[in-house]
């Protein structure tokens, strides 16, 4: 009978432990935060082709951002350097413009996610030319009070070292 007891005080221990340890564990974040974060860039294509940079804005962090993009300058240390660069992108491009967003991988864990795609932009110059270039896209975002933001970004395009030239409509 002792026997039994000493037995069944160690299954108790052992599942109180599996118990703490599970519960310890950081729960992987499911399916809901990968629809929001897929909301959040169809959010951002629909502000992008209708050229409204506060709602492009809307989709980043106003207290943290950091952003390395395709055109000068090298960096962007804030979400007012960056819309002014959103800004000074449909200037320069003042007529339609259409971005698809492809291959688009979200992982999430918590409050903080990472994420990368291809966009592939249409734009229309002053004079009615066009300008069409493929970009990659990574980002870092982080849930702030319920709300995926996107906290850091790096959108770049491939690079032929043979000439130094970018490649602008780049394919895998």
């Amino acid at each position: 009978m002792r026997r039994f007891y000493v037995l069944f005080t160690c299954f108790l221990i052992l599942l109180c432990l599996n118990s703490a340890v599970a519960r310890d564990k950081p729960k992987p974040s499911g399916n809901k935060d990968k629809a929001e974060i897929e909301t959040l860039f169809q959010q951002y294509l629909k502000a992008f082709n209708a050229k409204d940079t506060n709602a492009i804005m809307a989709q980043y962090s106003t207290t943290d951002l950091f952003v390395f993009d395709v055109v000068p300058p090298r960096e962007y240390p804030s979400w007012d350097a960056y819309k002014k660069d959103f800004e000074a992108l449909f200037a320069v491009f003042p007529g339609p413009v259409t971005n698809k967003l492809s291959d688009l991988s979200i992982t999430t864990a918590g409050t903080m996610a990472y994420a990368h795609n291809i966009q592939t932009v249409a734009f229309t110059g002053k004079d009615g030319s066009k300008f069409n270039i493929v970009v990659r896209v990574s980002d870092v975002l982080r849930k702030v009070k319920g709300k995926w933001l996107i906290v850091h970004e790096h959108v770049s395009v491939p690079v032929d070292l043979a000439t130094g030239k970018a490649v602008l409509q780049s394919t895998p």
